[in-house]
């Protein structure tokens, strides 16, 4: 019943423990059916050329790594809607079709692989770390996924975290109106890359960890600033080593190797520290009330220690920039769309007006805010594609695609086609209230079991920063252009965007 309700606050998709349920009934309903002797083979799929190293050599001297998104783009529009690619190191089916996706789907098994990210790996083995479950694979994954989920996925477990997240919502909005009371135009005029870097490590670490961090204060912690840098510098530096074996990196650039290595160790030191401090409160054995996701494991006694600090300090790396920059991207599609703001305002208000004490009830009563994060990550998404291994063969567009080839959905390309979403150049929430078949389309977060495990986390943090924001200022921007991005193995902007915030009183 726990995952039900959760279903229900965000409609889709299932739990990973209701995932299997369902792949183990549709295994004794229904024999897999036979692949057509007519399909063409492997081969026959349209390629970006043979010779990976080349394409990766002139991706290298071009500074294409920062352009994949539009690169994946370009490559389904010339060769239609799948083809693949070979890139270094890296070979890979490109699929963009929700319809697809759901044939992918039926294919994951009850273990589904995505790609390894094997620079993260190699740091664990190096510094002698446990992997957590974005490294993991087969019953390790799962044995650790399904504990993880009932305080993170499950909504008994968000109910216990949304106070948390409001509280350092509210306070970003107290120091916004501080700023502006400084500002005699009564305005504030801002560029908020580093303002929502800093909060939303201030609501991973309170989620997390329980405890604040002061980063919304005028003079931040200098190490909580630097754990923000590192992971910068971590995921800037991973996305070339996706494409390289690592004792080639280590030999050619050693110095790319060690600022990823460097890195990793900054956010594991700091992650290490928190994690201390919480544990030597538990083994005192003090009474304590709700104190965080890591002490809530720690109760459990589920998960080895060496299992949750892995698994934490994953959650934490992966829930700063990944949510920080969603937030810009939606604040400046409702600074250049007023009437949007309008909508959503008065949507906030209505809710208000009911009086819900109960937040997870206040959230459920805001299903266009809930498709304008949907729109925004459909047109920005953080991670610009989403990787599966396929269990068995399967045929797509007539094309024979073997078991164990990484398929990867083109997540940047299939937000932005025609053929998917009607006006995909629009910033329309709106479009997902409506009654048309939306599955498989909103893949930000991933799918099925595999799904990001951070997702209820990012998706509250967001939905309560947007409340708060909407209800004390209107935003609006100068520029009306379309936001240039980059991909620095997440979407970010070139240049982020200057906002203006008008208090309302």
């Amino acid at each position: 019943m726990q995952g039900v309700t959760c279903c229900q606050l965000w409609r889709k998709p299932l739990l990973p423990a209701q995932v299997q349920h369902l792949y183990r009934w549709l295994s004794t309903a229904r024999s897999a059916p036979a692949l057509s002797p007519k399909a063409l083979p492997f081969e026959a799929i349209p390629s970006t050329g043979r010779s990976a190293w080349l394409n990766f050599y002139r991706l290298w001297r071009t500074d294409g790594f920062q352009n994949l998104h539009h690169a994946m783009d370009r490559n389904f529009q010339l060769h239609g809607p799948i083809y693949r690619e070979n890139v270094g190191t890296h070979h890979s089916v490109n699929i963009m079709l929700p319809k697809d996706v759901a044939e992918l789907f039926q294919t994951e098994g009850i273990f589904p692989r995505r790609m390894r990210i094997e620079a993260w790996a190699a740091h664990r083995q190096l510094r002698n770390h446990k992997c957590g479950v974005f490294l993991l694979n087969g019953e390790d994954w799962r044995s650790d996924r399904l504990i993880l989920n009932k305080e993170v996925m499950g909504m008994v477990g968000v109910k216990k975290f949304l106070p948390f997240l409001n509280e350092v919502a509210h306070d970003f909005v107290t120091c916004m109106q501080r700023r502006v009371s400084k500002n005699t135009r009564g305005t504030l005029t801002v560029d908020l890359h580093s303002d929502l870097f800093r909060f939303t490590m201030e609501s991973s670490s309170y989620v997390l960890y329980g405890e604040r961090l002061g980063l919304l204060e005028e003079n931040p912690n200098p190490e909580s600033i630097q754990f923000i840098s590192a992971v910068q510098t971590m995921l800037r530096t991973t996305l070339p080593l996706l494409y390289m074996p690592l004792e080639f990196v280590q030999w050619v650039n050693s110095k790319l190797w060690t600022e990823h290595v460097n890195a990793w160790d900054v956010i594991f030191k700091h992650a290490d520290k928190s994690i201390q401090n919480i544990y030597q409160e538990f083994c005192l054995g003090q009474q304590r009330n709700y104190c965080g996701i890591m002490a809530e494991l720690l109760l459990q006694g589920e998960l080895s220690l060496d299992s949750i600090k892995a698994n934490i300090t994953e959650l934490m790396a992966g829930g700063v920039d990944t949510t920080a920059m969603p937030l810009l991207f939606t604040l400046f599609e409702l600074a250049r769309n007023p009437h949007v703001q309008t909508l959503l305002r008065e949507e906030i208000k209505a809710a208000d007006s009911q009086g819900h004490q109960d937040l997870a009830k206040l959230l459920n009563c805001l299903p266009l805010l809930k498709g304008a994060i949907k729109e925004t990550l459909r047109l920005y998404p953080v991670g610009i594609s989403v990787q599966r291994y396929p269990i068995k063969d399967v045929i797509l567009h007539n094309y024979h695609i073997p078991a164990g080839t990484l398929v990867q959905v083109g997540l940047y390309p299939m937000g932005r086609s025609p053929d998917v979403f009607s006006k995909p150049e629009r910033y329309d929430p709106e479009r997902w209230l409506k009654k048309e078949d939306n599955s498989f389309k909103a893949l930000a977060f991933g799918f099925g079991s595999r799904q990001c495990i951070g997702r209820r986390i990012a998706e509250m943090e967001m939905m309560l920063f947007l409340v708060h924001v909407l209800r004390n200022f209107k935003i609006a921007t100068v520029s009306k252009a379309d936001i240039k991005t980059v991909f620095r193995f997440i979407l970010m902007p070139e240049n982020p965007p200057l906002l203006t915030f008008q208090p309302i009183h």
